[in-house]
């Protein structure tokens, strides 16, 4: 039987989610919620029963197994409470929440014995991208080695139409906006599902390039990162230089930010370890394997990885590991504890950005 899935949100991204469900032969799109007048039209077009609210779809005969929270960040943690504590699924869309405290209160909230059965994950859907597969492959297989570093690159230029109202809270640091939050979260996410968690970060904020005010938010930093497996990086993300270094660009996954026609001229992680080294998206392994020893003095041999040899687009994919979840069949790729990780390091980035010096972040993500 059809997992029955809620969307709750008709923005963006949440009939892109409803498409998803729509599609999956293993999902059933049973209700879409959104307090605002949109929202019934939204439905209508989904072909499928409208709610208000919440409580008003958990009072109703189509009462969901799933649900997936697409609304805006300050209402992820009330909003997902109130679906687990009516029994249903919760894939809660990045990130967790606009508060490490609310993100915390989540978990436990969650992890209750009451509540033990039910799951929470976190829709840091690139996880299920196909170059973040190939790359994820590549590490698990041993193929580099040791991983010894990384170095990333989150650069482009954001215009002036996206601070426009209504989402003018972009250009302010009290509403959440600024580079850090926004989008260098996704990146921490990876690096987390790449080398474990980031223990310590140090960050220098780049010059800013607009008026302040009305742009008071971040929008930019270098990094440098320290994992718990000994792991250490550098990363630089900016939103305020024309650039081809970002994922956008490189993978092509946001079809309103055109794609690099090359791949290798937009490459934003340079992975290294004790037997090779791995470039991505272009996805280009280099190492000394065709050589009698590991030398400077020698060439490198030259692979190109190839990509997952399915065309499934990651929110399918990430909605078909929900169900999985679901049934017992696998366990979670990122659960509300990765999503708070993720979370946490950003707001220690924010933290370091401030005060200059180096920030610790504790493992134990509810201490």
């Amino acid at each position: 039987m059809p997992v029955k899935v809620a969307i709750i949100g008709a923005g963006l991204i949440g009939p892109r989610h409803a498409q998803s469900v729509i599609s999956n032969p293993s999902t059933e799109l049973i209700a879409l919620v959104d307090p605002m007048p949109t929202g019934e039209a939204t439905a209508s077009s989904l072909k499928t029963n409208y709610y208000p609210s919440v409580a008003s779809l958990l009072a109703s005969p189509h009462r969901p197994d799933a649900a997936i929270v697409c609304t805006p960040n300050h209402t992820h943690v009330p909003v997902a409470k109130e679906l687990l504590a009516g029994g249903v699924h919760v894939l809660l869309e990045k990130p967790v929440s606009d508060t490490l405290e609310t993100g915390r209160s989540l978990l436990e909230f969650a992890q209750a014995p009451e509540r033990a059965h039910l799951k929470l994950l976190v829709g840091h859907h690139r996880r299920f991208n196909p170059y973040v597969r190939a790359t994820k492959a590549v590490l698990d297989a041993g193929s580099l080695g040791r991983p010894i570093a990384i170095n990333g690159l989150w650069t482009l230029f954001k215009p002036d139409a996206y601070f426009a109202p209504p989402t003018d809270w972009r250009a302010s640091h009290e509403r959440g906006g600024g580079v850090i939050p926004i989008n260098l979260v996704h990146d921490i996410d990876l690096m987390h599902h790449f080398f474990g968690p980031i223990v310590r970060v140090t960050a220098e904020r780049t010059l800013p390039q607009r008026p302040s005010p009305p742009h008071n938010a971040d929008e930019g930093a270098a990094l440098t990162l320290r994992f718990a497996s000994g792991v250490v990086g550098t990363f630089l993300v900016c939103d305020a230089t024309p650039s081809p270094h970002n994922f956008e660009t490189g993978t092509g996954e946001n079809p309103l930010i055109p794609q690099s026609t090359t791949g290798g001229d937009s490459d934003f992680y340079r992975i290294f370890g004790s037997d090779a080294s791995l470039s991505v998206p272009d996805l280009t392994r280099w190492s000394y394997d065709a050589s009698p020893e590991k030398s400077w003095n020698l060439p490198l041999t030259v692979e190109r990885i190839p990509l997952p040899d399915d065309n499934k687009a990651p929110f399918d994919l990430q909605l078909a590991h929900f169900v999985d979840v679901i049934n017992g069949e696998a366990v979670p790729s990122c659960t509300g504890e990765d999503g708070l990780r993720a979370l946490i390091v950003c707001e220690a980035v924010q933290r370091a950005m401030r005060s200059g010096q180096p920030v610790d972040i504790d493992i134990n993500l509810l201490a």
